[in-house]
């Protein structure tokens, strides 16, 4: 993403991005170009707290969030809290994230050729995540027969979880559908740094488990 910032002086933008980058074309008139980053809230304490403008600027950006009291900079903080599977054949199936470890196996039973989403519950603390994505990877004897990707978007600090549905799904079925499946999945930001990694089995068999 690509902004022109025809109303601030260069000063003020040199303040709010120091990834900020001047062209000077043959024109007069130059270009502000910067990285593709929303501002944090340590930049943000930064800027005048008596400029009213400013004050609903932050606010816009980080919500409910009190930019005052940022003291240090703080990285993003992401939990993944939840993940539920949502289908019309059954009532849902709510999988929490073990605090240690990985999930025992097998960690939920889905029938074959039955229609799912996934739906994730994601609480962000501390500053603005940006790109957040999820992936998943999965195997059977050995063989990769799945690998997915989402973009969940970018997120700014709020008391209350988001959460986010995944596109409909329709697991396979017949006699080679049927059985133990082992997967991997990750959630990731722009940055690649990984707020949660998971690696559990889960089955595929005629019925829901009981």
């Amino acid at each position: 993403m690509i902004k022109k910032h025809r109303h601030l002086d260069l000063q003020f933008m040199m303040m709010l991005h120091p990834n900020l980058l001047v062209m000077q074309p043959m024109k007069k008139t130059p270009k502000y170009i910067w990285v593709p980053r929303l501002a944090s809230e340590s930049i943000l304490k930064k800027t005048s707290r008596d400029d009213e403008s400013l004050r609903r600027w932050k606010e816009q950006l980080l919500g409910s969030v009190d930019a005052a009291q940022v003291e240090e900079v703080q990285e993003p903080d992401v939990k993944i809290l939840s993940l539920t599977i949502v289908s019309p054949d059954r009532p849902d199936i709510v999988l929490e994230i073990p605090n240690t470890g990985n999930p025992k196996a097998p960690w939920f039973t889905l029938k074959e050729g039955s229609k799912y989403n996934l739906k994730f519950s994601v609480k962000v603390s501390n500053d603005i995540v940006c790109g957040l994505k999820y992936t998943n990877h999965v195997w059977k004897k050995g063989l990769k027969v799945d690998n997915s990707k989402e973009m969940l978007g970018t997120f700014s600090p709020q008391p209350e979880p988001y959460t986010h549905v995944m596109p409909e799904e329709v697991t396979p079925s017949g006699f080679l559908a049927r059985g133990n499946y082992t997967a991997k999945t990750k959630f990731v930001d722009d940055d690649n740094k990984c707020y949660l990694e998971l690696n559990y089995t889960f089955d595929i068999q005629k019925d829901w488990a009981k």
